[in-house]
């Protein structure tokens, strides 16, 4: 009998996509332990939706969203499909993220000035100081004024003063005499909108004072909730005070922002040079000084525990010391005026603290996932805000990194050297930290303020050991002497220290090459680095490093991106057109200096205005009636300035930009902008040759905080019925 050879037996071929989909199907079930880190990813993505709409949306649709997000969140809970938990609990997160996006917006939302208005009388209670090279600005709450309805009465306005007597203090009433605005939208298409982040503040107006601020009676009780925080704005008021008596000039404006986070009285000079030593972090409460206070205090009150061995042996002397550096922490929070990276540091460090107390591990990612969640539950807003995102992206990448590096720590402590171990560690630890919050904020760095600095790891190891050893732990005890009057001496070493700092500071950003200007990346170049990065740092497993593919891709759209070839300001005089060259330059002297000064910031020009005018040997001619000049393409653009240039200037240029009313008289060209069409869309940003045009006004959309309409002032008239008008003779 003949035996036939054993064949093994087939094995149906999946089709290839099929085989992928398994592995990640098995790749995602090995991590499971890591998907809630995912939820205030896909919260904060329905935060973002909606404040990147064009359109308000109806209060029912946030109602109705967040009425899904819940059912869908319990629906998850329940159900016994894990794909289908998965999909369901994302869409509850970015359901509720939007919903509670539109809630906040309406809890704040109240009256935006619609235009400039004044001089006006104000009658309104003193909520906040804050004090700055040219004075003092206030924050008016229970505003009173005669020229305003109630429903449109500001519920707070910001005012600048000159100077301000000691009756201006936190929780006074007065009256003032005041010029006010809406708060100004971007300076060019895509830029920072502060009347976004004031409306969220219910800020409704913005302005100047005539003369000094009157003390008056009060005309109201303020509320419970008004009280408080008139109690800390006078707290913070009066130790910002203690330490300018003690340390004057920018050296106590930097010890200010160290311990109340007041950082109008530093000098532009000093803050640049940290700027650009890497060292900017030092004025912006965050991570380190958390650190700094809250473990240090542990440390402190632990080993004074220690050195007691009737303590030490019979009671928890570690949990006591957790509980003291908690109040300690929280302390330090509600002094520094509570800013997003602050309130992420300490939700992190209180959520270390309280596994201490609950003898639980603290899971650091986890950590910070949770503090994610609640400073956007706190404030749906930040989340366009560069303080949350370099915030968050510097601690995720850290975090990320301590996770990588526990592992190969263990193995380099059992085979490497011993001596200067401790040494090593903290040298190396201030490196990595350095170097991986300087490569993890960098994006946002770039997208917000246009520059890139190369020596911050030099910077951070000169002057951390310093911040560490000198500076944060004189602050800490200049708070505690305070109360006695005994705050001179150690407030006298924290000056010291922060003389040293900013020497190491000037050094280090005086080296060749140590910042470099570039020009403003795409929104949606940030949204693909920031969702690679969240890839690369919340999974563990190799498949994490397809997160570089979308970073890649964001990298390449913002280096193909080319900036506007033709801006114009709010006010229809300040002009600027790049050149055949690629510069953009202004085609006169700018009225409007903030526009001018940010819009080179943005193209990557390290200029500023004064210098930034156009010659004529680079192809811009002028008179006292118009500038010429010629876009990348050719294109001719007239710049006028004065009605008589207006036939003459319509008949030859492609694109007019009038200061005066034009687009009645202007029929030739291909685009006329004058200043009626500024007053309202706001600044212009053109491309040539395909003439795309994007308006201030366009980019924010119909939203709230974009209500302000054109003066009224500007009313429309027939310029051809002007007899004045006459032909310029040419120059």
């Amino acid at each position: 009998m003949v035996v036939a050879p054993l064949r093994a037996a087939s094995v149906p071929a999946f089709p290839r996509p099929f085989v992928l989909l398994r592995a990640w199907g098995a790749g995602m079930l090995a991590e499971r332990e890591r998907w809630p880190l995912w939820l205030p990813v896909g919260f904060g993505s329905g935060v973002a939706l909606y404040f990147g709409m064009a359109v308000e949306p109806p209060l029912w649709l946030g109602a109705a969203l967040g009425l899904f997000g819940l059912a869908g969140a319990v629906v998850a809970v329940r159900s016994v499909n894990t794909m289908l938990r998965v999909a369901l609990a994302a869409l509850a997160a970015v359901s509720l993220g939007f919903a509670h996006a539109k809630l906040r917006e309406a809890r704040v939302a109240a009256p935006v000035l619609a235009r400039k208005t004044g001089p006006v009388g104000i009658d309104a209670l003193v909520e906040q100081i804050e004090t700055h090279g040219k004075g003092v600005r206030i924050v008016l709450g229970e505003v009173h004024a005669r020229r305003f309805q109630p429903a449109t009465t500001p519920a707070r306005v910001r005012l600048s003063l000159r100077k301000a007597d000691g009756s201006v203090v936190p929780g006074a009433w007065v009256h003032v005499t005041a010029v006010l605005m809406p708060p100004p939208g971007p300076a060019a298409p895509g830029g920072y909108d502060f009347g976004r982040a004031a409306f969220f503040d219910r800020i409704g107006a913005v302005g100047y004072a005539y003369g000094k601020a009157r003390p008056i009676a009060p005309l109201a009780s303020p509320s419970l909730r008004e009280r408080v925080t008139i109690a800390v704005a006078t707290l913070r008021w009066h130790l910002t005070g203690r330490i300018r008596a003690v340390l004057p000039g920018s050296t106590g404006g930097i010890a200010a922002a160290l311990i109340t986070g007041e950082r109008g009285l530093v000098s532009d000079a000093d803050e640049a040079a940290l700027r650009d030593a890497g060292l900017a972090h030092v004025l912006a409460i965050a991570g380190l000084h958390m650190a700094l206070v809250g473990l240090g205090l542990f440390w402190v009150v632990r080993a004074i525990l220690a050195a007691i061995p009737a303590m030490a042996l019979r009671y928890p002397i570690k949990k006591w010391a957790a509980v003291a550096a908690l109040g300690g922490a929280t302390f330090y929070l509600v002094i520094s005026g509570a800013a997003t990276p602050a309130t992420r540091a300490y939700i992190m460090l209180a959520t270390m603290l309280l596994a201490i107390l609950l003898d639980r591990p603290a899971l650091s990612m986890r950590s910070v996932a949770l503090a994610a969640f609640i400073v956007l539950l706190l404030r749906p807003e930040s989340i366009t805000e560069p303080g949350f995102q370099m915030s968050f992206a510097a601690v995720a990448g850290l975090v990320a990194v301590a996770e990588w590096e526990a592992r190969r720590r263990m193995q380099a402590e059992r085979e490497g050297p011993k001596r200067f171990a401790e040494a090593r560690r903290y040298v190396h630890g201030i490196a990595v930290t350095s170097f991986v919050g300087s490569i993890a904020t960098a994006p946002y760095a770039i997208f917000h303020f246009d520059r890139a600095t190369h020596y911050a790891v030099l910077g951070n190891l000169l002057a951390m050991p310093i911040m560490g050893f000198i500076a944060m732990p004189a602050a800490a005890v200049a708070i505690m002497a305070m109360p006695f009057g005994l705050e001179k001496y150690p407030l006298l070493v924290l000056g010291f220290g922060i003389e040293i700092m900013l020497k190491m500071g000037r050094f280090v950003s005086g080296l060749p090459g140590a910042i470099s200007t570039v020009p403003a990346w795409p929104v949606s170049a940030l949204v693909l680095i920031s969702l690679g990065g969240l890839w690369v740092f919340l999974w563990r497993r190799r498949w994490r490093w397809l997160g570089l593919v979308p970073m890649a891709a964001g990298f390449a759209l913002a280096l193909m991106w080319r900036g506007p070839d033709i801006l114009v300001a709010r006010d229809a005089a300040t002009v600027a057109v790049r050149g055949s060259d690629g510069v953009l330059r202004l085609v006169r002297k700018a009225r409007d200096d903030y526009s001018a000064d940010e819009w080179l910031k943005r193209d990557g020009d390290a200029h500023d205005a004064d210098d930034a005018v156009a010659t004529p040997k680079q192809g811009v001619r002028c008179d006292a009636y118009s500038c010429i000049a010629h876009a990348p393409d050719g294109t001719t653009v007239a710049a006028v300035a004065r009605i008589d240039a207006l036939d003459e200037d319509c008949a030859n240029a492609a694109i007019v930009i009038s200061s005066t009313p034009a687009d009645r008289v202007c029929k030739g060209p291909k685009l006329v902008i004058d200043r009626f069409d500024v007053a309202r869309n706001g600044g212009y940003a053109i491309t040539v040759p395909d003439l795309t045009v994007r308006t201030v006004e366009g980019e924010r959309g119909q939203r709230p905080w974009a209500a302000a309409q054109p003066n009224s002032q500007y009313r429309r008239i027939k310029p051809t019925s002007l007899p004045w008008m006459r032909t310029r003779s040419a120059p």
